[in-house]
């Protein structure tokens, strides 16, 4: 584990190194089609994720693969422009790497952001959800093996993994702007295959309302370091066999800019009250 503090050191160095150490408000993880937001950051400082130490890179398309931090809202962000995830072949631990650098850079807050399948007939594809909490069957954890107690305790608590706080400040805003912001429960598959009919009626039944192949590792690790983390789903289309069509990612990623300007407002929006 020595390794692990060795490798976070090296890759807050760097950063460091670009920024000035200068304090950060929060950070953001933007998924697939929704990493525009990063482009209004002003005044940015623009990391590639190859130029950091130890860091993944990003193989999906719709993930710029960079950092940039700056401005936004008037507080400092440190953006994620595209995330990592199991089925390109990382392990959960190199996918918690990002979110353990952003604690040992004294980040507190992390709004997490992702593309999602939905499951909730109710709803349509479009429509933007608050992340309320959610369902991981995956047996793999990002904390598997020894724990780290500078990062966070061996044996620790999910029962608020999604902010009480930031959760009232999301609906709050989404009011605000005339968002019908949805609320539900995120069920996390590991990928990189959609999801069958089956597996989307059985997601139903355990009380999802949502499916996607990522972010739950994230808000895992963010859980184990102590920090606040909320999670919005934009949800790009509907789950296997709801409608009589195939799935794909150009979907994923055509909804996502559909619904870009709202997305955007209501993240800002976040921004700002945090």
């Amino acid at each position: 584990m020595e390794d692990l503090m060795r490798k976070l050191g090296e890759a807050k160095k760097h950063i460091e190194s670009k920024t000035g150490a200068a304090k950060i408000d929060v950070a953001l993880v933007l998924g697939s089609g929704l990493g525009g937001l990063a482009d209004e950051i002003s005044d940015p400082v623009i990391i590639p994720y190859a130029e950091i130490p130890h860091f993944p890179v990003s193989t999906v398309p719709g993930h710029a693969g960079r950092l940039v931090i700056g401005k936004l809202e008037g507080k400092t962000v440190l953006c994620m422009q595209g995330r990592f995830h199991f089925y390109e072949g990382y392990e959960m631990d190199q996918i918690a790497f990002p979110v353990q650098v952003m604690r040992m850079l004294g980040i507190g807050k992390l709004i997490l952001t992702n593309a999602a399948g939905c499951v909730n007939t109710s709803w349509n594809a479009g429509d933007l959800m608050l992340i309320t909490d959610h369902i991981k069957l995956a047996p793999q954890s990002p904390m598997r093996g020894h724990n780290e107690e500078e990062l966070g305790p061996r044996f620790f608590d999910m029962t608020r993994a999604y902010d009480p706080a930031l959760k009232v400040m999301a609906r709050r805003a989404a009011e605000k702007l005339g968002i019908n912001l949805r609320e539900g429960v995120y069920m996390f598959f590991s990928g990189p295959n959609f999801e069958t009919p089956a597996e989307i009626r059985a997601a139903r039944i355990l009380g999802a309302d949502a499916v996607g192949m990522s972010t739950v590792p994230e808000a895992i690790t963010a859980s184990h370091c102590g920090m606040k983390t909320l999670g919005f789903s934009c949800l790009t289309n509907m789950g296997a066999g709801i409608l009589d069509q195939p799935l794909g990612h150009e979907e994923v990623l055509e909804t996502g800019l559909r619904v870009k300007n709202q997305f955007t407002a209501l993240i800002r929006a976040m921004v700002s009250e945090i």
